[in-house]
């Protein structure tokens, strides 16, 4: 994310602003956010993921969202953009430009996003009361870090690692294949040699 922290903006001016924008910012606290492109990888997972998982979810009243939807935390001010974000809620059929009660956020992993959404933004979202995964796709090697909310409220870490593994997202009851998350992406050995 670029910083743009010259102006202090409302969440109304924040919405009417971006609803015309031709790049995307997320809002955190007043301030807003430019929001980098993504890489071929980055781009292909969170494609295959959403893919996936709109099949799965048709007509169950769950609705996927991918790139382009909002995740509104009202308690904390903020708007972030999840790669790819169920939401299961019909409240959330009130608000079209934005959804406040997601079951299951994922974010693809990229260099300059990963300490973010590892950290601060990972913070953030466990504030939302209905969500109950947050899954981390890295783009260098197949694993899948997959964060659960247990019963006492404390969050679980389960990692899915190589091709051939399979993962389960329990939120929705959906268990996939590595290899269909990875379909069509390209590991160079420089990436692998990187994550070593």
């Amino acid at each position: 994310m670029i910083a743009s922290p010259d102006f202090y903006i409302t969440p109304a001016e924040y919405l009417a602003m971006e609803e015309n924008s031709a790049v995307k910012h997320e809002y955190i606290d007043g301030y807003i956010y430019a929001m980098a492109g993504a890489s071929d990888p980055h781009v292909t997972i969170a494609g295959n993921i959403f893919s996936l998982l709109r099949n799965h979810v048709r007509g169950s009243g769950c609705r996927v969202y991918i790139a382009d939807m909002k995740a509104r935390i009202e308690s904390l001010n903020r708007f972030y953009y999840p790669d790819v974000m169920v939401t299961c809620d019909a409240r959330d059929q009130e608000t079209p430009g934005y959804k406040r009660f997601p079951c299951l956020i994922i974010e693809v992993l990229s260099n300059s996003t990963e300490g973010f959404d590892r950290g601060d933004k990972f913070a953030d979202y466990q504030i939302l009361e209905t969500l109950q995964e947050y899954v981390l796709i890295n783009t260098k090697k197949p694993r899948i870090e997959c964060f659960r909310r247990n019963e006492e409220g404390l969050w679980i870490l389960q990692s899915y690692v190589g091709e051939e593994t399979s993962f389960q997202l329990q939120t929705i009851n959906f268990t996939g294949k590595m290899t269909a998350i990875y379909e069509d992406v390209n590991f160079t050995p420089l990436q692998q040699e990187r994550t070593v």
